[in-house]
């Protein structure tokens, strides 16, 4: 399922691949890697019982990918144990694992979507033009109902902080 126009980068519109989800929505599974040397997988069920904020973003290694994940790094502690925050990008995981180390993020849990786009798709992100996620932040409680969607309009924008933490508070 292809859906043109829905978002843009700089303005010009991009096409995502997948479908739209929505809150109500039950989360799709998905697979993801954590290490480029091992073919073991992270799916949505390694974090049973959390309530999930789920940070998409295209690489972490540009200006408004690198500011959300730390902000979300920064916010991971102050949410205690009961929260997963999960960032996703296309970066290989050995670019993930310098760009963490560099920047000190070790809050959050930061997975590839790199090798098989299966999150991308699954969740409706996958830009089709680039071979990228688009940005979007999904809260999910604990039974992985989604509860908080924000596709964010243009991929070179910042979402909305405020809101995606104050809907995992609200699930606390």
């Amino acid at each position: 399922m292809e859906r043109h126009g829905v978002v843009t980068f700089k303005g010009q519109p991009i096409t995502l691949v997948g479908p739209e989800l929505k809150v109500g929505d039950r989360a799709p599974d998905f697979r993801l890697r954590k290490s480029a040397f091992s073919d073991e997988r992270t799916t949505l069920r390694d974090f049973d019982g959390k309530i999930k904020l789920i940070s998409v973003v295209p690489s972490l290694d540009t200006p408004v990918c690198d500011a959300q994940t730390r902000r979300f790094n920064e916010e991971a502690a102050r949410l205690g144990n009961d929260v997963a925050i999960i960032t996703v990008s296309c970066d290989l995981p050995m670019a993930q694992a310098r760009w963490c180390g560099a920047a000190g993020v070790d809050q959050v849990t930061v997975l590839s979507d790199y090798y098989d786009h299966h999150f991308g798709e699954a969740y409706g992100v996958y830009i089709k033009e680039f071979g990228l996620d688009h940005r979007a932040v999904f809260v999910l409680d604990r039974d992985d109902v989604i509860r908080y969607v924000e596709l964010v309009p243009d991929v070179t924008e910042h979402p909305n902080y405020d809101a995606a933490l104050e809907a995992v508070r609200a699930l606390l």
